[in-house]
C-alpha cells in the first residue's frame, strides 16, 4: 500500500500534469470500488477546472470550482495513469510496467481532459475509492477527522509524543502506524524509522526514554523527506508521471532484509523478521533495544 512519500510523489506528478485542466467527460467502466462510485456526484465535475491537488496522510484531494472536492484513496493497488495530448502514457503509481492490454482490464474510471489529455484511475483489487464532498465539510468526514498531525507538522513534536503515549501499554511500532497518532506512516517506514532510532519494534511505549522519543521524531522526518526526494519506494515498480522510478527501496536498512547483515558499523548480526499485528516486522536484535 502506498505510504505518505509515494502518495506525495503522485500528488506532485499530477500537479505538474493536470492542475488547471478541465474535466470534459467522465467514463465509468466499473463503479464497484471499496465504496461504489456515486455516478450522480462524479458527473458534477464535468466542465469544472482542477484548481489544486493536495495530500492529507495517504489521501489525495482534488479541488474543483463550485466548492467540490474529490477524495481519493489508492488502497492496495490503486494508481493513476496520465495520457498526454500525444497519446503517450505515464505511470504515477505502483506495481507493474505499463501494459496496455492488461491495464485496460482494470481501468475503472477515465477522466477526459482538455487538449485530448486523460487521467485514468486503475485498480486491480478495487480497495481504493473515489468520493465527493463539499469544501466546507471535507475535514469532518470520517476519513479525515480523526487523523493525527502530518509528520512534517510542527505539532508532531516531543511534547505531543509524550502526552499521546501517556498511560498507553501498546508497542511502539503499532503507535507509529496508528493514523490517529501521526498521518501517513505505514509498515515500510515504521520499520526503517525504528531501526535508525535504535528502538526495538516490540518495545512498550511506556518504557521509552525522552531521548528515544526525540530520535523517533527526528528520523521519521528525515526518512520521509529522503524517500520523497528519491521518488518513493518501489517494492515492485513505481514511477512518477515523468517516468522517474522510485529508488528509496535501494536504501532500505531492514525492510525485506531478513537474513541480511545489519548495516550498522561494527554489527555482525543479521536482520530478523517477526510478525506484529499481522504485519511483517524487520529489525536488528543487537542494535535495537
Amino acid at each position: 500500500m502506498p505510504e505518505l512519500p509515494e502518495v506525495e510523489v503522485v500528488k506532485r506528478s499530477l500537479i505538474s500534469k493536470i492542475q488547471n485542466l478541465i474535466i470534459k467527460e467522465v467514463k465509468i467502466n466499473d463503479h464497484r470500488l471499496r465504496y461504489p462510485i456515486n455516478k450522480k456526484e462524479i458527473r458534477k465535475i464535468v466542465g469544472l477546472k482542477i484548481k489544486k491537488i493536495k495530500r492529507r496522510s495517504k489521501f489525495l484531494l482534488f479541488f474543483f470550482n463550485n466548492d467540490i472536492i474529490m477524495l481519493v484513496h489508492l488502497g492496495m493497488t490503486g494508481k493513476f495513469f496520465y495520457i498526454n495530448k500525444k497519446n503517450t502514457k505515464f505511470k504515477t503509481s505502483f506495481y507493474y510496467d505499463i501494459n496496455n492490454k492488461k491495464d485496460t482490464k482494470h481501468d475503472r474510471v477515465v477522466f477526459f481532459l482538455n487538449n485530448s489529455q486523460k487521467l485514468i484511475y486503475n485498480d486491480v483489487r478495487k480497495f481504493g475509492f473515489i468520493k465527493f464532498y463539499k469544501n466546507n465539510n471535507i475535514s469532518n468526514t470520517f476519513h479525515l477527522n480523526n487523523l493525527g498531525p502530518e509528520p512534517f507538522d510542527h505539532k508532531f513534536n516531543y511534547n505531543y509524543f509524550r502526552q499521546y503515549i501517556s498511560g498507553k501499554n501498546r508497542v511502539i511500532k503499532d503507535i507509529l502506524m496508528d493514523q490517529k497518532f501521526v498521518s501517513g506512516i505505514g509498515n515500510i517506514y515504521a520499520n526503517e524509522v525504528l531501526f535508525l532510532s535504535e528502538v526495538k519494534p516490540t518495545r512498550k511505549v511506556k518504557t521509552l526514554k525522552d531521548f528515544e522519543l526525540k530520535k523517533i521524531i527526528k528520523f521519521t522526518k528525515h526518512i520521509l523527506k529522503t524517500s520523497i526526494k528519491l521518488g518513493g519506494s518501489s517494492i515492485k515498480d513505481f514511477s512518477s508521471s515523468n517516468g522517474k522510478k522510485g529508488s528509496f527501496q535501494q536504501h532500505f536498512n531492514v525492510y525485506g532484509k531478513k537474513d541480511y547483515f545489519c548495516t550498522k558499523k561494527n554489527c555482525k548480526n543479521k536482520i530478523v523478521k517477526s510478525i506484529i499485528s499481522n504485519r511483517s516486522t524487520f529489525f536488528c536484535s543487537n542494535c535495537q533495544k
